[in-house]
């Protein structure tokens, strides 16, 4: 299945105008056909929402002809509102950071309290959440995130307030016996303000996960020199962060030059971003999404660079969440193995289901 080609021109113009028309639709008119289903993403600012937007502008075309069924995207506070928009129905795909989904799974974390989400289902693995520690060089003795322990009241930017950076730092910091209340001085601040704020000596580090390369990350590099270094985040540090969580932070490595004034390659980790669903979504809208996603993935490539990383070879892994039972028909069909841990129970084939009535039911 091909996208239409288009101009970069017409495809711009194009992803502008069905943002637009879908955040007018989300707030202005009455329930929508259970077909044309709300994506949850985050603030416009990031890298969610544009994936999204992409997300939901392929299946406009390339999926609601054929199957009359599509992805409206909106803007959200990101992965912990995401979660309690899914939770009430109110979108039936959201886009989160792994850990909170394993957070929902488990009713866990900064999600204590909660009822554990039986409901929700992994789709696919998006592109890799690179954790980014950066720090000033007269902090650097090591060069590993050891070295977080010698800033004692150092200022350190978490994130802003209830976003899923700061609660996916405040993991990472606790997992490493830290307690970055009482030993940093917290600054809450989104990546634009901390690389300002690093720029201008009000920082003296900040954390910030996203796929490379990360446009606050480089403008900091560039503008600090050698006076600033990632850390490097080595396989005993791996094992603390992911001891409540096998294998969801994976190694990773962030090759040399990649960022201003980084001549070597940086080793760390990253987790998983994904495309989430509630388990009531029919399976063949499912497998159809993701037929739609990997049948032309250049369509994506096109509107993110983040998107590049996608690819079937990696699209399970990381996953906290087991699989949405369209998404496990659809990976085994094109040859994936799927691991015990992801299969959702019961196990999709052994369980006859007519799609024709489920399509038929979600319209």
């Amino acid at each position: 299945m091909a996208a239409p080609k288009r101009s970069p021109i017409g495809m711009v113009v194009g992803l502008i105008g069905f943002a637009l028309a879908a955040s007018l639709w989300w707030i202005n008119t009455e329930p929508p056909d259970q077909s044309r289903y709300i994506l949850a993403t985050a603030t416009t600012g990031g890298t969610f929402y544009p994936v999204g937007v992409a997300l939901a502008t392929l299946t406009k075309q390339a999926m609601e002809p054929d199957h009359g069924v599509s992805l409206a995207a909106i803007s959200s506070a990101g992965s912990e509102e995401n979660l309690r928009l899914l939770r009430s129905g109110e979108a039936h795909f959201a886009i989160l950071q792994g850990l909170y989904g394993a957070w929902a799974i488990r009713g866990s974390g900064r999600l204590a309290g909660q009822m554990p989400f039986q409901e929700l289902r992994s789709v696919t693995a998006l592109w890799p959440n690179v954790e980014h520690f950066l720090v000033r060089e007269d902090n650097v003795r090591s060069g590993s995130l050891e070295d977080l322990r010698t800033m004692t009241g150092r200022r350190f930017s978490i994130g802003a307030r209830f976003s899923g950076t700061e609660g996916s730092n405040r993991y990472i910091l606790s997992a490493l016996g830290l307690d970055p209340d009482t030993h940093f001085d917290l600054v809450h601040q989104g990546y634009g303000a901390s690389a300002d704020a690093f720029q201008n000596l009000r920082i003296d580090g900040m954390n910030t996960p996203a796929g490379i390369p990360v446009g606050a990350v480089t403008r900091t590099l560039a503008s600090a020199g050698d006076q600033a270094r990632l850390l490097e985040v080595n396989e005993a540090h791996r094992a603390l962060i992911n001891a409540d969580f096998e294998g969801l932070w994976q190694a990773f490595n962030i090759p040399a030059d990649t960022y201003p004034n980084q001549p070597e390659p940086v080793q760390t980790i990253a987790q998983a971003n994904l495309l989430a669903a509630r388990s009531d979504v029919p399976d063949d809208h499912v497998y159809r999404l993701l037929e739609t996603i990997y049948d032309n993935l250049g369509f994506l490539h096109a509107f993110h660079a983040a998107t590049r990383s996608m690819g079937l070879n990696s699209a399970i892994d990381g996953l906290p969440v087991p699989l949405h039972p369209g998404a496990v028909r659809f990976y085994r069909d094109r040859g994936l193995s799927i691991p015990a841990a992801l299969l959702p129970d019961p196990d999709p084939d052994t369980v006859p289901r007519d799609t024709d009535e489920l399509v038929a039911d979600a319209r």
